[in-house]
């Protein structure tokens, strides 16, 4: 007669694309001023598994081809490429495990990979304690495990979204978040599909020291990058009705406006790389486009008129990958 077989808890949750105001979900920005981004989930997942069992715990991490094996089931602070993964399981504690992530975008390609993983993490280990948090909750345990116990640097926008999926405009004033659904016309999503193009660069970008330069020279009340978050904001407030009227060319000097901004914060935010994209798809006609994420490295996204093939054979030439656009309507799920 066979053993018992061990359930395994599996949770996966979408990255991001930021459309505008990304920046201003940081505090303490977001706590003085407000931030407001508006962002959408993309069909690309941080996923999660946990195998409850054995007397130790096993972290596995194999996109970053990152592995540890611990004794028993004590979790320590850490510091790499697990950091994440202890930080979940010193915040929910499940005992003896193998707990493996993975993540269908590159790592540091500026989509919110990690607050996805957050969520995801936060899911799977949730059903595997016989608990099933709604996805506020989830998202909220989330920004918790990053902020909080590994101690990173960043804005709330990326947990929220992947919790909550769909277009969602985001209005922050810390430690309130307000989530509000963007109804888009599914002719509208199609368009956008088609004429958006997402490029990683292949120069991965981690984001934490980056945001805390700019958040510090805020707090130093320095008026050029006060006067750029307050402009993300700005470009935030409009950007969902061009989003909702389908309007291409407006939305496409949005997101230039984003992009001034974003590149005001800080002298790294455009690297010699990204120049060399922005140049070359706006030779071939690109209405504009910006940095995904912080900036400074990573993904950038391009909005164009008509067919993207000649400008993705031009990315593809500066030694660059074209990644999917498909939006997705749903969050975090976990079985």
């Amino acid at each position: 007669m066979g053993g018992a077989v061990t359930r395994v808890f599996r949770a996966a949750a979408p990255v991001r694309l930021d459309f505008a105001g990304g920046w201003t979900d940081v505090p303490p920005f977001s706590a003085r001023e407000g931030g407001l981004v508006v962002s959408a989930a993309l069909d690309l997942y941080a996923r999660t598994e946990v195998r409850p069992g054995g007397t130790g715990i096993r972290l596995i991490a194999e996109d970053l081809d990152a592995s540890l094996e611990l004794p028993d089931t004590t979790v320590l602070a850490a510091t790499g490429p697990l950091a994440l993964l202890q930080a979940g399981l010193r915040l929910l504690p499940v005992g003896a495990c193998a707990l493996t992530t993975r993540s269908d975008a590159p790592p540091g390609s500026g989509l919110g990979s990690s607050g996805a993983l957050d969520v995801a993490l936060v899911a799977a280990l949730s059903a595997t304690r016989g608990e099933s948090p709604a996805a506020r909750q989830v998202a909220d345990l989330a920004c918790r495990l990053e902020a909080d116990e590994a101690g990173i640097a960043g804005g709330r926008q990326d947990q929220y979204t992947a919790a909550l999926g769909g277009f969602l405009r985001m209005t922050f004033r810390d430690p309130a978040v307000a989530a509000e659904p963007l109804t888009l016309d599914p002719a509208i999503l199609a368009e956008l599909e088609r004429r958006v193009m997402l490029v990683y660069t292949g120069a991965s970008r981690f984001s934490g020291s980056t945001i805390a330069r700019v958040m510090r020279a805020y707090e130093r009340g320095d008026p050029t990058v006060s006067r750029a978050l307050v402009g993300l904001r700005e470009v935030a407030e409009r950007m969902p009705d061009a989003l909702r009227a389908g309007e291409l060319v407006r939305i496409g000097a949005l997101l230039d406006a984003n992009w001034g901004h974003q590149r005001t914060l800080d002298t790294d935010m455009c690297t010699p790389l990204m120049a060399r994209l922005d140049q070359a798809m706006r030779a071939h006609g690109a209405l504009g486009g910006k940095a995904a994420g912080a900036g400074a490295g990573g993904s950038m996204f391009f909005l164009f008129p008509g067919d993207t093939a000649a400008a993705a054979d031009a990315a593809r030439a500066l030694g660059m990958t074209i990644l999917p656009v498909r939006w997705t309507a749903t969050g975090v799920h976990a079985c």
